[in-house]
């Protein structure tokens, strides 16, 4: 609706995952940090915990952009409320291999021929594991286990936890000892600040082609901070409707009155008890 009013090549405040919009905030830049040592240290897990919408699955599409795919088979498992035999076949599956009627010993001596293979060709395999909270700790432990496929001298599976903060509690029960010490690093990824979030609005607005049509207002910022709580996802969304509704006005300038009216309209729909908003 807005793409052609406003001239932006593409939507700048889509809601799902896209790493060409990454976004190097200070904790963002951190937490890549931390993978790319977890990726240099080719052993053990590596967890990423943040808020839902922090930008966690963002980050991790950014750093798959990056890996050197001639050294480094990586395959990514989203659906995780599995029990302990399924995650095993969807690690299979994630990785190419045949997993249909085949029993757990069967999918276990699969999975450790292909990492052998790889292993033999100077490649090695990355699972990266999303949405990780609503892992059991008995699947997590089958996870575990699949890091003992080794050689004598190194292992043939790295694994990425990326979860949200009640995961850290799971990690903290009496049956995740050996899997804690296993995990050679942890971040946490927080929200942005309102200096953040103000950069971040124009990253992406810049990225999908914004040459200052319409012109976002200083006062605006604050407002979509407070919203947001400098959570991206929440981010998006507001920016998303604000256009939207600048659009339809026909405005070539975003201010607080603007804000406020589509501030108004979330509450309404999302928290009608809590819908007033101080024009002030």
């Amino acid at each position: 609706m807005y793409l052609s009013y406003y001239g932006f090549a593409e939507k700048p405040f889509q809601l799902k995952p896209d790493p060409n919009f990454f976004f190097g905030s200070k904790g963002h830049k951190r937490a890549a940090a931390y993978l790319e040592y977890g990726l240099s240290q080719e052993d053990g897990f590596i967890i990423i915990t943040g808020e839902v919408g922090a930008g966690k699955t963002t980050l991790m599409r950014y750093l798959f952009q990056k890996l050197e795919r001639e050294r480094i088979a990586a395959a990514q498992l989203v659906s995780t409320r599995l029990d302990p035999d399924d995650v095993l076949r969807m690690v299979t599956a994630a990785f190419g291999l045949p997993y249909e009627n085949l029993s757990k010993a069967a999918l276990l001596l699969e999975l450790e021929q292909f990492m052998r293979q790889l292993d033999r060709a100077g490649k090695r395999a990355l699972l990266v594991v999303d949405e990780a909270q609503n892992l059991s700790q008995q699947t997590l432990e089958e996870l575990r286990m699949l890091s003992n496929f080794q050689t004598d001298d190194r292992p043939l599976l790295q694994t990425f936890l990326l979860g949200q903060p009640e995961f850290r509690r799971t990690l903290l029960g009496s049956q995740m000892q050996q899997l804690r010490q296993r995990v050679i690093a942890t971040y946490h990824l927080g929200p942005l600040d309102l200096d953040e979030t103000r950069a971040y609005i124009e990253h992406r607005l810049q990225k999908a082609g914004w040459a200052g049509n319409p012109a976002f207002q200083d006062e605006i910022f604050e407002i979509i901070h407070t919203y947001s709580g400098g959570i991206p996802r929440k981010i998006n969304l507001f920016c998303d409707r604000l256009l939207i509704m600048g659009c339809l006005e026909e405005l070539q300038s975003l201010g607080r009155a603007e804000a406020n009216e589509v501030l108004l309209d979330i509450r309404q729909e999302f928290d009608p008890v809590d819908a007033f908003v101080n024009d002030d």
